[in-house]
């Protein structure tokens, strides 16, 4: 190879399945979806304006710029939902009763057993429709643990909130014994 000479650069040709990378999009849960997807861009338009390419073109090579926005617009709106959705449960773990939050917890934990059942069951599917399940089955099991996580942190905050507010009157009380 000689110094001075630069080597060409592959261009990178994006497909359809380039928008398979990383997590799919998280599941929005029923209960808290209209809090959770105030303000944020679904990227709807991107979509069909890749959609509208790949009828007209027929193939992926010709809707390069169409690819890139969508799967840019898509990274990011799903950060958002997934730092809005694990908000919303370690709130909902703080402010709900105690007991439905315990029970929420309890059906969090079920559908994460459920989703790691589910993911050794379609190891054994071959091809590309068993990555395709893989794949959607991963991302749904990590959102559901990290909402897990959150809500148990919601229910550690409120615990320890609940025995500052116990031991505060007390110590209020013993002062004002002492005046």
């Amino acid at each position: 190879m000689d110094v001075g000479k630069e080597e060409p650069m592959e261009e990178t040709v994006l497909v359809g399945d380039d928008l398979m990378l990383g997590l799919p999009s998280p599941l929005v849960p029923p209960d808290i979806a209209s809090h959770v997807l105030e303000g944020v861009d679904l990227c709807d338009g991107l979509l069909k304006k890749l959609f509208l390419c790949l009828q007209i073109n027929d193939i992926e090579p010709f809707c390069q710029d169409e690819i890139a926005l969508y799967r840019q617009c898509a990274e990011n709106r799903d950060k958002k939902l997934r730092q809005r959705i694990e908000e919303s449960e370690r709130k909902l773990g703080q402010l709900m009763p105690e007991k439905d939050a315990k029970e929420r917890a309890t059906q969090l934990q079920s559908e994460v057993t459920l989703l790691e059942r589910r993911l050794v069951l379609a190891s054994g599917i071959e091809g590309m429709e068993g990555f395709r399940q893989r794949w959607s089955l991963h991302g749904r099991l990590q959102d559901m643990k990290k909402r897990l996580e959150a809500l148990e942190q919601g229910l550690e905050k409120r615990t320890s909130v609940e025995e500052r507010n116990i031991q505060e009157p007390l110590s209020k009380k013993m002062w004002r014994f002492w005046q």
